[in-house]
């Protein structure tokens, strides 16, 4: 079962919301927001939930929600909507929805809603919400990094670039990789704004030095770009 997740709602603020937290709990998420184009992306069946808007433009997330059902594709939904009524959640169930929740909402409550949809489903194996190398620890729910019995203290931008690479673990990664995949740049700007990032998160990984019984992990291939990895 795919761990890719479908948020389907035409409030920008609302799915850049939701599209940031399920990315940091370890999902790939797409959008759409509306849901005529909706519709069109969860056609071939490949994700693992759909977060489906009730209220929106082309086609409204009730009949986007009938129609495929109507094509025979199960891919669990839950409705995310302000509007919240009985009546209005029995509707939602009834027309094909496996969850209802009313705006405004907790992400941790959306979360925990979606991974209990996707272990019904037999997805759940694929939730990604730890990622290790070495000694090191990065826990994704709580945000929370380790190495050894070390906490290391991380701002948001150094968070996701050491996610970055403990997702591609003794590969070589690229700068062009990181501005992709980390600041979402798909042009290089010019400046050495990677090369800091990456210096302050290799001082706070390798804090102690190897008399702290910390080894190097964070390093530079030169011409190339980085590799996360015990030393060759």
């Amino acid at each position: 079962m795919s761990h890719k997740i479908l948020v389907v709602e035409d409030d920008a603020a609302t799915a850049a919301y939701v599209a940031k937290g399920m990315g940091e709990a370890g999902f790939t998420v797409d959008q759409a927001d509306n849901g005529r184009d909706g519709l069109f992306l969860a056609s071939d069946g490949s994700y693992g939930a759909i977060i489906l808007d009730r209220m929106m433009p082309a086609m409204d997330g009730m009949a986007m929600l009938k129609a495929l059902r109507a094509a025979g594709i199960e891919t669990p939904v839950i409705i995310l909507s302000a509007l919240g009524t009985p009546e209005d959640r029995v509707e939602g169930l009834t027309n094909g929805a496996d969850d209802y929740l009313v705006k405004p909402f907790a992400f941790a409550e959306l979360l925990a809603r979606v991974q209990l949809l996707l272990r019904r489903s037999g997805g759940g194996s694929a939730v990604v919400t730890h990622l290790r190398h070495e000694d090191l620890e990065m826990d994704l729910l709580s945000r929370r990094v380790k190495r050894g019995n070390r906490t290391i203290d991380l701002q948001p931008r150094e968070f996701r670039l050491l996610e970055f690479f403990l997702r591609h673990p003794d590969q070589v990664v690229t700068r062009t990789m990181l501005l992709e995949g980390v600041w979402d740049y798909h042009f290089d700007p010019g400046t050495n704004v990677i090369d800091v990032h990456v210096s302050r998160l290799r001082r706070k990984l390798d804090e102690g030095g190897e008399a702290g019984g910390s080894k190097p992990l964070l390093h530079t291939v030169r011409g190339m770009g980085y590799r996360l990895g015990p030393d060759n």
